[in-house]
């Protein structure tokens, strides 16, 4: 599937489908902030590399969850009204409007200017932190599909998604996130070694990291990721956005 992709920052990217313009999990507050929710205090670091008000005319928008500053922060919640919001079926209660809750393996199809995605949520597990889910996004007419994982550690659930779907690309959600406050050290999202084992699972040809930087409690970078690709033999599988450039993919 061929696609444009423009890195926002953190987890947030435009991606415009043959007309069809998409923002994931769109955080656009200045930087740098901080968010307390006993016990857990979360900070930015830096802010997106496009204004929410520089934004094209968004048609719906990818929320893999609603209740995480990282994820969806105050201005972003400015863009929620309007347009479908796919979610999880959690958050589209807390939501309202026009969100839309999905099920792990529901499907949504969205048709815009004569042009209709499906678009499919797949499993997630985000630590002791609530509900999140993927995306698989498919268009009619073309072989491959586009996976947004989300924020998710990997687990065996998503293991499925390559029996359901031919991936050609996916946008990983790494960081290896972790909250201090838990006390355990536990990963909430992928590190980079489980995501190159998710893109071999998935099959995957093109691997795009996501949510790595600008905030405190990501701790592994790019360098990390880096190494851990090409430590699976997957160096050729990995692209980088450049935050702020369209880009074209597929």
């Amino acid at each position: 599937m061929k696609f444009t992709a423009t890195h926002i920052g953190t987890a947030t990217v435009l991606l415009e489908i043959s007309g069809v313009r998409l923002l994931t999990d769109p955080v656009f507050d200045p930087a740098p902030a901080e968010y307390r929710h006993d016990p857990v205090v979360l900070r930015s670091t830096a802010g997106p590399a496009v204004a929410a008000g520089d934004l094209p005319e968004v048609d719906a928008i990818l929320l893999s969850h609603d209740d995480h500053p990282d994820n969806l922060d105050a201005t972003g919640r400015t863009l929620l009204s309007g347009r479908p919001v796919l979610t999880t079926e959690s958050g589209a209660g807390r939501l309202g409007g026009e969100a839309v809750g999905l099920a792990p393996w529901a499907s949504y199809e969205l048709t815009v200017r004569g042009t209709t995605l499906r678009i499919t949520a797949t499993p997630g597990v985000h630590g002791p932190v609530g509900d999140v889910i993927g995306f698989v996004i498919e268009m009619g007419g073309e072989s491959e599909a586009l996976y947004v994982s989300g924020d998710t550690v990997y687990t065996d659930a998503l293991d499925e998604i390559a029996g359901r779907f031919t991936v050609g690309t996916a946008l990983l959600h790494l960081g290896a996130a972790r909250i201090a406050a838990f006390g355990d050290g536990r990963l909430i999202t992928m590190d980079a070694a489980q995501g190159a084992a998710l893109t071999r699972s998935l099959g995957a040809h093109t691997a795009i990291p996501l949510h790595y930087a600008s905030w405190e409690h990501f701790t592994e970078d790019r360098e990390q990721i880096t190494a851990a690709f090409a430590a699976a033999g997957f160096t050729d599988r990995l692209r980088w956005l450049t935050p702020g450039a369209r880009e074209v993919l597929g």
